[in-house]
């Protein structure tokens, strides 16, 4: 595959800001099947922009708000970021579903997941997605969206974000071509000579000493750890229950999950605190958390997001030297957590990856409210497609 970026910083005027898009893309060759990728400032006119884009070209163009973003070997916390995706011996295929609720998003996924599934000439390899967070228990958690992709397409690689905003909480929209949602989900399947390579980064070192087994939990609901409820807990250790929504309190210190599977396979991965239900002592998360997990609280800061960003590319700049030029492309998540932890220094993450970048390959990355990357086993190795917060995901194609 082949893939080239492309940023305006305009987003009042869209005719320029595509004129601009147009002219940074204008030498670059597309091949038989390509699809687009767009993470835009959540006050732009998305509909009216597509409209200017579709005029020139006709392949799918998907993709989200954004609180801020990564191009390039850049950061950028406004504006527009593009980025087009080419191969002759590669599909896409992209589809979104209508809005829905905890009492229909399995139907409504599986539409989804149907239709773009039929377009492609082969079955497909991987799957892109975008979906919305969870505000309240109305919403649909992404461990749930996550467990019915792997049904629908018996567990393909899943890899992806959840749409962000400037942390109104209510501004993130997603896109699917001329279509636009708050309440559903972006599904991107990817089919022929493709394979993907992903990477997991915790930026997460310091746990607390304290830690509970959940006695009590439904999807992203947590009722009970041990004996007591989940409030009860919080009051114990004198943190902050005093709100219903404490998204905002509690994002600079996630709740680490260790989960065993019956394998011997143990994964770790955070959560993000979302509102408390005081009535039932209960708290809901950004993502589910399973009966016997084992939960302790952490705290993330600067140096450990840079050395966590640093140790990550690492390992893909290996890659990419020992891969004799297969790989062109990366795509990034990262979560909006670590943005808050660097601080002035927003560009940090970009500053620690940009000198060892490839002239050749393209990145492109959202600051999101979550992340979707497969995560490895400690013991036999086998990726588990999982939902996290407070990682830096990175796909290489």
């Amino acid at each position: 595959m082949d893939s080239i970026t492309a940023y305006t910083e305009e987003i009042d005027d869209l005719a320029q800001a595509a004129s601009e898009i147009f002219e940074q893309v204008k030498d670059f060759t597309l091949r038989k099947n390509s699809i687009g990728i767009i993470f835009a400032e959540e006050e732009t006119n998305y509909a009216e922009l597509y409209g200017i884009l579709r005029q020139k070209w006709d392949f799918p163009i998907f993709g989200s708000t954004a609180m801020a973003m990564l191009v390039g070997r850049g950061f950028c916390n406004l504006g527009i970021s593009f980025m087009i995706i080419t191969a002759d011996d590669c599909y896409f295929s992209a589809a979104v579903t209508d809005d829905f609720s905890i009492n229909d998003f399995r139907e409504k996924l599986g539409e989804t997941y149907r239709k773009a599934a039929a377009a492609l000439p082969e079955k497909p390899k991987f799957i892109l997605t975008i979906g919305e967070m969870v505000r309240e228990d109305t919403d649909v958690d992404a461990d749930s969206i996550l467990s019915e992709l792997n049904r629908l397409s018996g567990n393909l690689p899943v890899y992806g974000a959840l749409a962000s905003d400037g942390f109104s909480l209510g501004g993130y929209r997603i896109f699917c071509n001329e279509e636009i949602r708050q309440r559903g989900q972006v599904i991107v399947l990817v089919a022929g000579n493709t394979e993907p390579r992903f990477y997991h980064i915790n930026s997460i070192n310091n746990k607390a000493i304290s830690s509970f087994q959940v006695t009590e939990s439904k999807g992203n609901i947590v009722y009970r750890l041990g004996q007591d409820t989940f409030v009860d807990v919080l009051k114990q250790q004198g943190m902050s229950v005093d709100k219903k929504m404490v998204l905002g309190d509690y994002i600079l210190s996630p709740f680490v999950v260790s989960v065993e599977y019956p394998n011997g396979d143990k994964v770790e991965y955070a959560r993000t605190l979302a509102y408390l239900d005081h009535e039932h002592g209960s708290a809901g998360f950004l993502g589910s958390i399973p009966d016997n997990a084992v939960m302790s609280v952490a705290i993330i800061s600067r140096a450990d997001v840079q050395a966590s960003v640093a140790r990550g590319f690492e390992q893909v700049f290996e890659d990419l030297r020992n891969s004799n030029g297969r790989y062109k492309t990366i795509l990034c998540s990262t979560c909006c957590a670590r943005f808050i932890a660097l601080g002035s220094d927003t560009a940090a993450e970009a500053q620690t990856y940009k000198n060892g970048l490839p002239d050749d390959v393209s990145l492109i990355g959202i600051y999101s409210y979550g992340e979707y990357c497969p995560i490895k086993g400690s013991k036999t190795g086998n990726y588990y497609n999982s939902f996290h917060n407070f990682t830096f995901s990175i796909l290489m194609i």
